[in-house]
């Protein structure tokens, strides 16, 4: 099916897609592209000419928010400026200590993503959170990544919404610019299990730093390409809710 002309997809609107939520409810059989255990890798880290740093905008953040050509879809320019700057990608000072670089510390509470990186900094994202995004806490491993991925609508979901029907029994909706899981997901196991936890795109800028009707933890469509290349596969995840710290994770985690 041909996401971009198949009528039943251009029929939905973007307002629909983002009430959908874009974590399954139900596990369901994914192509993996790294089907293979990889080792933990150093994460990597753009130059610092290449990011977004909170102020005025200036050419840079233009570019990094910009129209893009990324796997045969355009991606949009996204309005920065009526994003607040503290969502916009930036690295900051941040205390990681004793956290490997690559490991991604998501606060649910504030809204933002961190890629932990050497020297005492962080690459910290604005993200949007769902009712799936508050509803899990813990640590887990990235242990898929996909470029466009298909999106797998739970039953649930299609019982409620029967025009998704041509999209279940593990069909799914094709890769575009309209799927709920945007232009990356990164998928968190525990172990061998799937959380059904994603980290994605969205092309609902306007939904980063609020607590969306439903989904995972999504980031804007070129933030999620940003991430994807930054963080290895098997990098840990730690997700913090509400008010919690990653230093009341630290004092509460058991001695060794």
């Amino acid at each position: 099916m041909n996401t971009r002309s198949h009528p039943l997809l251009l029929g939905l609107s973007l307002a629909a897609l983002a009430a959908l939520g874009a974590c399954t409810s139900q596990t369901q059989t994914r192509a993996s592209l790294n089907p293979a255990p990889v080792p933990m890798a150093q994460a990597y880290v753009a130059p610092a000419e290449s990011i977004v740093s909170g102020g005025p905008l200036g050419p840079v953040e233009l570019t990094a928010y910009g129209a893009m050509e990324d796997g045969g879809f355009q991606l949009p320019a996204i309005p920065i400026a009526k994003v607040d700057e503290k969502f916009r990608r930036q690295r900051v000072v941040y205390n990681g200590e004793g956290l490997e670089p690559g490991t991604v510390v998501v606060d649910t509470g504030n809204h933002f993503l961190y890629v932990v990186e050497p020297r005492g900094t962080a690459m910290r994202y604005g993200i949007g959170v769902g009712k799936a995004g508050f509803s899990w806490a813990g640590e887990a491993d990235i242990r898929d990544k996909q470029h466009w991925p298909k999106w797998f609508p739970p039953v649930e979901m299609i019982e409620r919404r029967p025009e998704l029907k041509p999209y279940g029994n593990e069909v799914g909706m094709n890769p575009g610019l309209m799927n709920p899981l945007g232009a990356r997901a990164l998928y968190l196991y525990q172990g061998n299990k799937d959380t059904l936890y994603r980290l994605h795109g969205t092309p609902e800028w306007w939904s980063i730093g609020k607590s969306v009707s439903s989904g995972c933890i999504r980031l804007m469509n070129q933030d999620i390409v940003d991430l994807y290349d930054r963080v290895p596969m098997n990098a840990r995840v730690i997700v913090l809710q509400g008010k919690e710290r990653l230093a009341d994770r630290r004092r509460n985690a058991p001695q060794s």
